[in-house]
């Protein structure tokens, strides 16, 4: 019989007991492979234990064959664990592979919404661990993303009117490796083992795959090191957000605070004026632009006649569109129906 992991188990508790309120009712946010895995064996033994309601939530991108198999696998685990399991394919579309990934990314966010309103959950627990902390500040040092960016991941976020939890985000992807083993040598369970994360024409994977290995030989210790930047960017960044949280309700921000005055921005400094527009893109839940495609937002932005009537601005950023019309600068994304 499995035993699980007391790390594992207090992980997830120490999680659940940061929260003003411990839920009674909460999913997991399950792909099948050994991360998610774990976080659902686990938690469905800390929910039998508190007697909590647990559900497990699986987003069919519909991207590869096997899907198919991961979407019939994330049920049978679920009748395992004796526990819920609600499913939901999504369209993905994207140009190229970083093009695939953030919609993807998106497609995900998206389902989990739905499925977590039709299993009436407000908190849903994301596999994250160290591991992936580090690769992620990495990645954004790599894309010039700013001290915002180098905050990374935090242990909890709020979208869509939910809650997410990343309980593992201080274990390594070693230990939650040792035990997906244990756990399928002793049940026979095989965990999901999704083939592109092996395929280095995805930015992650060729970062994983061509240089984590030079950096596990040269600095062994280089992933706790980058995680713990991002801790200490987080506290600072706390204070930055408040910063900018004043900065931008003195432009005029509309109500659900797509748009601002572009006259009202003009008048901070440039370091606010590029401090707000981040915060407001990460308002939106929009990833954050390279320091040079910024600069570049702001001449325009700055070129632009005062009230906005002679020109207009008009560029693309994933999936949304800045525009600046009449002197309002705004956000279009394909949920705003514009």
């Amino acid at each position: 019989m499995f035993q699980p992991s007391e790390a594992l188990l207090a992980a997830i508790d120490a999680s659940l007991g940061r929260l003003a309120a411990r839920p009674r009712r909460l999913a997991v946010a399950f792909s099948g492979g050994r991360d998610s895995t774990m976080l659902a064996v686990h938690a469905a033994a800390l929910a039998q234990r508190d007697v909590l309601e647990l559900h497990l939530l699986h987003i069919h991108h519909g991207l590869q064959a096997i899907a198919d198999l991961w979407q019939r696998q994330a049920h049978e685990l679920a009748e395992r664990l004796g526990v819920v399991c609600h499913s939901l394919r999504v369209e993905v579309t994207g140009s190229d592979a970083d093009g695939t990934e953030a919609a993807a990314r998106v497609a995900r966010y998206r389902g989990l919404a739905l499925l977590a309103e039709q299993a009436g959950v407000e908190h849903i627990l994301l596999g994250h661990h160290r591991d992936d902390q580090a690769e992620t500040v990495l990645l954004r040092l790599l894309r010039g993303s700013g001290p915002q960016g180098l905050a990374a991941m935090g242990d909890s976020m709020s979208r869509d009117g939910l809650t997410y939890l990343r309980p593992l985000l201080d274990v390594d992807r070693s230990v939650i490796d040792e035990v997906a083993e244990r756990f399928e040598r002793q049940t026979g369970w095989l965990c999901a083992d999704d083939p592109t994360n092996a395929e280095d024409r995805y930015t992650r994977s060729a970062l994983r795959e061509r240089i984590v290995p030079e950096l596990d030989r040269r600095w062994p210790s280089w992933r706790p090191i980058l995680a713990r930047h991002a801790r200490l960017a987080a506290q600072t960044n706390a204070i930055l957000e408040e910063v900018a949280e004043e900065d931008f309700g003195r432009l005029e921000p509309s109500e659900d605070g797509s748009g601002f005055s572009l006259a009202r921005w003009r008048e901070l400094s440039e370091a606010r004026q590029a401090h707000v527009l981040r915060y407001w893109l990460e308002m939106h839940e929009l990833r954050m632009p390279t320091e040079r495609r910024l600069r570049e937002w702001m001449r325009q932005l700055r070129g632009l006649h005062a009230m906005g009537h002679d020109r207009h601005m008009r560029v693309k950023h994933g999936q949304a569109w800045i525009v600046c019309i009449k002197g309002r600068v705004s956000l279009e994304t394909p949920d705003s129906g514009i």
